[in-house]
């Protein structure tokens, strides 16, 4: 098995890229096939959903718009609290919304954008996120658009980093001999 050292850590390949690219043209036939005849804005969720966001919304047929915030909760491998870090400018009143992520776990982040959005009265908002943890699931988040279930494990590649290395990775990677997060 094909294995990376980032750091201090080693990690082990989990999904390669084929794979994922696969689940992402699926994914994207179903938006296209849901929200056909409607103008949805995609808000991608930096930095770590920028690949995912880029590949989905190069799939995507139907008339959109794009747009991207930036939050985070993470510290190298610890999670920590949210912080926003930049904001919205479109205006989403009436609007379709997709939230990109590249993965739920706790949810915590995907609650607090739920809350943040419905203060501007969306007329819908959905999640499309290339991954979910759902052993780490603290909140009752619906991902409508699901690329994989994984487990409560440290992953990067993919736009997904530890410490700033390895989102440029093709593939997604578990962290080895490592306890599960919590």
């Amino acid at each position: 098995m094909k294995t990376i050292k980032l750091h201090d850590k080693e990690f082990e390949r989990y999904i390669p890229a084929k794979v994922i690219q696969n689940r992402i043209l699926e994914l994207a036939k179903i938006i296209n096939n849901d929200l056909a005849g409607r103008t949805p804005l995609f808000i991608g969720v930096l930095n770590g959903a920028f690949l995912f966001c880029a590949d989905l919304f190069k799939n995507i047929s139907i008339e959109c718009e794009i747009s991207f915030i930036k939050v985070s909760s993470y510290d190298g491998i610890k999670k920590e609290g949210i912080k926003t870090l930049v904001g919205l400018d479109e205006s989403v009143k009436g609007r379709d919304i997709i939230f990109v992520e590249d993965i739920v776990d706790s949810g915590a982040t995907a609650l607090f954008l739920n809350d943040e959005i419905q203060k501007f009265q969306p007329k819908s908002v959905l999640w499309a996120s290339l991954l979910l943890k759902p052993k780490a699931l603290q909140h009752d988040i619906t991902v409508t658009y699901l690329g994989f279930e994984v487990p409560n494990e440290f992953l990067v590649g993919y736009g997904m980093d530890y410490r700033g290395l390895g989102r440029n990775l093709n593939d997604l990677y578990v962290i080895k001999n490592e306890p599960i997060i919590n």
